[in-house]
């Protein structure tokens, strides 16, 4: 099957080298909104990858891997079903689970909390309508990470549609999208319901979601935004298997020890809900002077019974950003200038209980922990003759956090990081039309987020220092007779402080700093528009690849009476390769064909364990019918065609060599989605 992948790849390139100049838009010229600051990709100065509709199309109803995992430099990985780390090159070094060191936004609004924590998986991929992938620190506009920024559209324009699928392992999902404008409001409704007993034993999941958001056009000038979101997600937690466990039964949880017990005994799940809600409001004064701020909240109700412990984790989170814009455009140039500010606090009171066959048990500790974080940012636009354009901006960055032990004894703490002042300088030359160069140097800087100052060991690490380093690339993007897309990315990171996760005996999760990472990364991408063959049986063809090479070391890294100086950084692979073909035969049948080939990967921090390299595939039908105004889009996605055995995330120095969350094997998943 393998051979006959690259066979189609490699015919169909060499026919599509011999099509003729076609009148569909360039590839380069779509716009990229990077939060209110609009541009065309091949002018942007920015690391930035867009996930389109044709790549939300590839994801299955509970995660957005399979559009991530095509983008070069992103990596989304699965421990198991519910449970998502997001790697933007390389930035999973210290996420055990959920997102850190990425900031993620929904539509005007901040998903991450003011510590840095994403819950990621709350969101359902159907919700979403296009995401922007940002690469790399981008301190002046969207604060203190070094791994990169996230933003996630939904609906914006009119939409009514309903799907329903099942699928192996009793999987079902369904959805429902109303969007509309109505008079001066674009009102847009979500709710999804999605459940499946998974693959391995103790992994079972439920979601439910309703999103609900209204955009108010109350005058020429001004729109006010208002967005309500309910999450309730409920999964069960496997744990990591050894690869003699593995070995002996893919499917199995983690197993109780003679010390401690197993994943099904304590019942070790994540429950979460999560209720987020906020307004925003932008006004045009005139043609050069704008304005925005936006004020949210959200609270979260966290259950997590683990393996040692029974942990409830009440958060509230309030964040504000504000920034006045100003723009002036002369004959040949034109300038804009952006200032404000953005900040959060997040609260949080935990308990942990021992865990008694997933019921709570005596009290262990009680905490409370208070994160505040902010960030000033300016920044200049510079665009010269349509051919000339920067981006410079600077951020002063702020966060500190106060620790109290409420139980079983009394004491508290202060810790406030040093203020960081975060610069980035792009510049991008477009050459002619369709042909740019560009270069990018950066400052990111990350403080351990609430679940690395008080990891599961319940103590508080007041000796955890943040993350910081200095990020430059540079770029070509190159557009060939009006059909295909390249653009190839060269990046030199040097990481400073690097937080890392470890594991003691008992799978309880803590965070050191390990000396200093240098980044060093090649990524590529080849992308074709959708060519109209003109063809009754052979209709239309398009095709992307994408691609990462990573040389990722640890310098200066002692770690006790170890020496991993010159080792490969901890769960990075060197290599991930990536294909989508799209197909469409008797103009009605869609077959997307992907692939996704990832390098082994160094599972501890000695490089004395690595994973084996692998290759996995995909393939979707989608069959549409009309009747009138109603369209029923049948589809059936294969997962893992090839039935191989794999792991999609590993646990990455784990105590006792409990690397692996194996994935499923071969699964299938059919739904109809009907738009009305």
């Amino acid at each position: 099957m393998t051979k006959i992948y690259f066979l189609l790849s490699t015919l169909s390139a060499t026919f599509l080298l011999s099509q003729k100049k076609d009148s569909v838009n360039l590839i380069s010229e779509v716009k990229i909104d990077a939060y209110k600051k609009p541009t065309t990709f091949i002018a942007s100065t920015k690391s930035v990858s867009v996930v389109s509709e044709n790549l939300l199309n590839q994801n299955t109803p509970e995660r957005m891997l399979e559009s991530i995992n095509q983008i070069a430099g992103a990596r989304m990985e699965e421990r198991s079903p519910g449970s998502y780390r997001i790697s933007l090159r390389g930035s999973t070094l210290r996420s055990p689970f959920g997102v850190r060191n990425v900031k993620v936004y929904l539509d005007d609004f901040i998903l991450s909390d003011a510590s840095g924590n994403t819950y990621f998986n709350v969101i359902s991929p159907e919700l979403i309508d296009r995401m922007e992938i940002y690469k790399g620190p981008e301190s002046g506009d969207y604060g203190a990470v070094t791994g990169g920024t996230v933003l996630l559209k939904t609906k914006s324009s009119d939409n009514l549609s309903a799907n329903l699928s099942t699928g192996s392992y009793r999987t079902f999902n369904q959805s429902f999208n109303f969007s509309k404008q109505i008079g001066k409001h674009f009102l847009e409704v979500f709710q999804n319901y999605y459940q499946t007993d998974s693959y391995r034993e103790q992994s079972k999941v439920k979601r439910k979601q309703i999103f609900i958001k209204d955009n108010f056009q109350y005058s020429e000038k001004g729109i006010l935004k208002g967005m309500l979101m309910y999450s309730d997600l409920d999964y069960q937690t496997p744990g990591g298997l050894t690869l003699e466990q593995m070995n002996i039964d893919r499917k199995q949880a983690r197993p109780g020890t003679a010390t401690l017990p197993g994943a099904e005994e304590q019942n070790a799940g994540i429950r979460n809900k999560m209720i987020l809600a906020g307004l925003s409001n932008e006004y045009q004064f005139n043609h050069n002077f704008l304005h925005f701020i936006l004020v949210q909240g959200s609270y979260v109700d966290f259950e997590n019974p683990f393996i040692t412990n029974f942990e409830n984790r009440f958060e509230k989170n309030f964040a504000v950003r504000t920034h006045f814009n100003y723009e002036k455009m002369w004959d040949k140039i034109s300038l804009a200038y952006r200032f404000g500010f953005e900040g959060g606090i997040n609260d949080i009171f935990v308990k942990n209980y021992d865990n008694n066959n997933g019921f709570e048990g005596n009290p262990q500790n009680f905490d409370q922990i208070k994160n505040t974080s902010g960030f000033y940012f300016l920044s200049q636009k510079l665009n010269v003759n349509k051919k000339f354009f920067s981006d410079i901006s600077v951020s002063l960055n702020s966060n500190s956090y106060d620790w109290e032990r409420l139980y079983p004894r009394t004491e508290n703490g202060n810790i406030h990081f040093k203020n960081q002042w975060l610069p980035n300088f792009g510049v991008t030359y477009l050459l002619e039309k369709g042909f740019s160069v560009r270069g990018k140097i950066g400052k990111g800087n990350s403080a351990p987020t609430n679940e690395e100052i008080r990891s599961s060991t319940q103590e508080f690490n007041v000796n955890l220092n943040p993350e910081y380093g200095w990020n430059k690339e540079v770029g070509i993007r190159k557009q060939f007779v009006n059909s295909f897309f390249v653009e190839a990315n060269y990046f030199d990171f040097r990481l400073n402080d690097a937080i890392v996760r470890r594991q003691n005996e008992a799978g309880q999760e803590y965070f050191v700093n390990s000396g200093e990472t240098v980044q060093k990364g090649f990524e590529v991408l080849l992308e074709s528009k959708n060519f109209d063959l003109k063809n009754d049986f052979f209709s239309q063809l398009k095709f992307r690849f994408s691609g990462s090479f990573y040389d990722f070391k640890f310098k200066n890294y002692q770690q006790n009476q170890n020496d991993f100086s010159g080792n490969d950084v901890t769960g990075v692979p060197r290599t991930t390769i990536n294909s989508l073909l799209n197909f469409t035969f008797f103009k009605k049948l869609y077959v997307d064909y992907s692939h996704f080939y990832t390098s082994k990967i160094p599972l501890n921090d000695a490089n004395s364990v690595y994973s084996k390299s692998n290759l996995i595939g995909n393939i979707q039908f989608r069959f549409p019918v009309d009747f009138e105004k109603t369209r029923v889009n049948l589809y059936l996605q294969v997962q893992n065609l090839y039935n191989e055995e794999y792991v999609l995330g590993f646990d990455i120095n784990a105590f006792g060599n409990r690397y692996y969350n194996p994935a499923a094997k071969r699964n299938f998943i059919l739904g109809i989605k009907v738009d009305f």
